[in-house]
């Protein structure tokens, strides 16, 4: 009764790690083969595929796949997936973006799920950019991609808080990059566009939910955090959405696991 139960819903966890080789040593396989979820995705693995321990993936039953930026322990992504699924494709075939493995795609049934680590600015005026320059390709990308696909997940680090809700200190980081206008304005245009933030679609609400601390000035400590990491559902998927969270007590990162659960 449990697995057919399981087989009807799909429970999704997105999850920046900052590090794959540093969270495993932090206990993260332990924590996969406790917590059982359906999918994984991983942002910022930091690692040449051939560097990663795929053999703990495979122990615990998991196919996984992994996308690794050009450039030695920056960026990549990565899944893990315990369902059938088909349609794996690495990539949004811009050359800039895949070259700093920024996006992995598959599809299980009729929903199509993105794993995106979208650039952060923080480091300067150019890298800035390169951000916006995403953005801009990314909202291209994912509508065209719609005009084929109707139920989509797009999950990971956007690197963007949306509403001063999502930020512990809205009005001193109102200059941040994370937290800068136009950002801000190019989350409302996406999510008015046909996209569902699951977090806030379950908790319209809920104040000092957190995915993201600096590691400087025990801001985890003091829950001094940014809402930068989401699960996006588009709208044809908005009556199967069941629950979303944030495991803010979960640390193998400076960032924590987000949760999606739907109803298939």
């Amino acid at each position: 009764m449990t697995n057919t139960y399981k087989m009807n819903t799909l429970e999704i966890v997105s999850y920046n790690i900052n590090g794959i080789r540093s969270a495993i040593t932090k206990g993260l396989i332990d924590w996969i083969r406790a917590t059982n979820y359906d999918i994984y995705l991983f942002q910022e693995i930091k690692a040449n595929e051939s560097d990663i321990p795929k053999e703990l993936f495979d122990e615990i039953g998991y196919t996984h796949y992994w996308f690794s930026a050009q450039k030695k322990g920056y960026s990549g992504v990565g899944v893990l997936i315990k369902r059938e699924h088909s349609s794996v494709i690495k990539g949004m075939s811009i050359e800039k973006y895949d070259f700093e493995g920024r996006l992995i795609r598959f599809d299980i049934d009729d929903i199509t799920v993105i794993n995106s680590y979208f650039p952060s600015g923080s480091s300067g005026d150019e890298r800035q950019q390169v951000k916006m320059d995403y953005l801009n390709d990314f909202y291209q990308y994912i509508h065209a991609l719609k005009q084929e696909k109707k139920k989509i997940i797009i999950s990971g680090d956007y690197n963007i808080c949306h509403q001063a809700i999502d930020i512990h200190d809205p009005i001193g980081n109102k200059n941040s990059s994370g937290f800068l206008p136009e950002e801000r304005e190019w989350m409302t245009n996406y999510f008015e566009s046909g996209f569902v933030d699951t977090f806030r679609y379950c908790h319209p609400e809920k104040k000092a939910a957190y995915s993201w601390w600096s590691y400087r000035a025990n801001a985890r400590t003091n829950n001094k955090g940014w809402r930068i990491d989401y699960q996006v559902a588009s709208k044809e998927l908005e009556q199967q959405i069941m629950d979303a969270a944030i495991f803010m007590d979960v640390v193998h990162s400076d960032h924590c696991p987000i949760y999606l659960k739907l109803k298939l």
